[in-house]
Formats: structure tokens, C-alpha cells, sequence
């Protein structure tokens, strides 16, 4: 537990004094609140549309720090030999990795209440009715695409292509998605592409939750996919993940 604490320290730390991790995945997710919120008006989904935006990028929130962070800090701390270091020391692959998914769950959940305090002074978008399941919905999302980011990590060949690679996904799953609006009026075939992404079920739990007041269990179909994509993430990461770099 002491080394679990120490490295979970170690690992906030590490984010909060990196300025090109806050602002690539805890600021943006902010800053697109702030611009998208002022440019939509009117209602979306039956709700202002500062509201509903907040809620979608709740999840592009989790998007972008539990699988695109976690994917691109891991690529390149196994091309920079960090991962080959740690094994050498008395700190086992269970204890860093738990430490890692710790510290990407708080993060996650430290720009939840940042965008909610955010809509609540610029636009004044209530806050949760139903705080438990938005608890339930920030432990959800930030464990499956933390799954699919280290799942991802192992995927990935260079340090130097991590971002690219990231971005060339997280992005069109957001458009895709409905994270930065509704695609009600997309062409049928890029709704069907974005049905079967993870990120459309989190934005309909997220949804469900702030928008309607639902309660987190009563969303079993979007649990139940969002499940089965951390699980794949999982799997994924037990056969590809590597403590060794892969560039010679």
C-alpha cells in the first residue's frame, strides 16, 4: 500500500506538472465548453443548449484524459526505456498500473466538477440531480477507456506517432458520436459508424444522467457496451502491451 501511495503521488504529480498533458487533455475538453457553449443557442434534446453540451463533453472529457492521455503517456514511456527502468525496482506491474488508472480516475473526475462549475458561473447550467450516478458514470467511463488506452498503447510502434495516431482516432469518434453536437442530421451511413463507438454510449449515459435525471442503472444497454469495450481493452492490452520499447 505504501508504494502504491508513493507511486500514485509520483504519477499526479507528474500530470499537473506537465503543460502539454493538462492543456491537451484537461483544458481542451474546457476550453471547447466555452466556445461551442457560446456559439449553439436555443434548446438541444428539450434542454438549453449550454446544458446539453455540457453533458456530451463530460464524456469527451473522459476521451481525452483516460484513453488518449494514458494511451500517448505510456507509448512514450516505453520508447523512453521508463517502463524497462520500472520493472528493475521494487514497484510490481500491478501496483503501477493501479497507481496509473488512480491517478487517471482523479484526474477525470477533478475536470467533471471543473466543467460543471465552468457551465455553472459562464452559463448557468445546473448542477447533477442525481450526484451518485454521476459518480457511477466518472468510475465507468474513466475504467473502460483507461482499459482501451493501454490496450492502445500496445498498438501503438513510436513514441513519436502516439499523438497523431490518438488524434486520428479520438476526434472523428467525437464528431461521430454526438460529443460536440447532435448528429441527428448526419448522413445514415456515418450514424451507423458512430452507433457502434464507444464514445456515443458514454455521451448517452452521460445524457440519460444530467439531462433527464435517469439513474445510472437504469442505463443498462450503454453500461453493458461500454463494459464490453474496457474488457476488449483489457484483452487487447494482455496479449500487445509491452515494458520494453519497440523502436531500435
Amino acid at each position: 500500500m505504501k508504494l502504491y501511495l508513493h507511486q500514485l503521488r509520483v504519477e499526479q504529480l507528474v500530470y499537473w506538472r506537465s503543460r502539454e498533458a493538462a492543456v491537451f487533455t484537461f483544458i481542451f475538453p474546457l476550453l471547447l465548453f466555452v466556445l461551442l457553449g457560446s456559439v449553439y443557442s436555443g434548446r438541444i434534446y428539450g434542454v438549453p443548449a449550454s446544458q446539453a453540451l455540457l453533458a456530451a463533453l463530460l464524456a469527451y472529457g473522459c476521451a481525452m484524459v483516460a484513453f488518449a492521455g494514458l494511451a500517448i503517456t505510456l507509448t512514450l514511456r516505453r520508447e523512453q526505456a521508463i517502463l524497462k527502468r520500472l520493472r528493475a525496482t521494487p514497484l510490481s506491474p500491478v501496483v503501477y498500473i493501479s497507481s496509473v488508472l488512480t491517478s487517471t480516475l482523479l484526474v477525470f473526475a477533478a475536470e467533471t466538477v471543473a466543467l460543471f462549475l465552468l457551465g455553472r458561473v459562464v452559463f448557468g447550467t445546473p448542477f447533477p440531480a442525481r450526484v451518485g450516478s454521476v459518480i457511477l458514470l466518472v468510475v465507468l467511463g474513466a475504467v473502460c477507456f483507461a482499459a482501451m488506452g493501454v490496450g492502445l498503447s500496445g498498438l501503438i510502434r513510436s513514441g513519436e506517432g502516439s499523438s497523431a495516431v490518438v488524434n486520428l482516432i479520438v476526434l472523428p469518434m467525437a464528431f461521430l458520436t454526438g460529443a460536440f453536437g447532435p448528429t441527428h442530421h448526419y448522413p445514415r451511413f456515418l450514424r451507423a459508424i458512430g452507433d457502434v463507438l464507444p464514445l456515443k454510449y458514454l455521451v448517452d449515459l452521460s445524457n440519460a444522467i444530467y439531462l433527464h435525471k435517469h439513474s445510472f442503472w437504469s442505463q443498462g444497454t450503454s453500461i453493458g457496451v461500454l463494459a464490453a469495450w474496457g474488457v476488449a481493452g483489457v484483452a487487447v492490452a494482455a496479449f500487445k502491451f509491452r515494458w520494453e520499447p519497440r523502436e531500435t
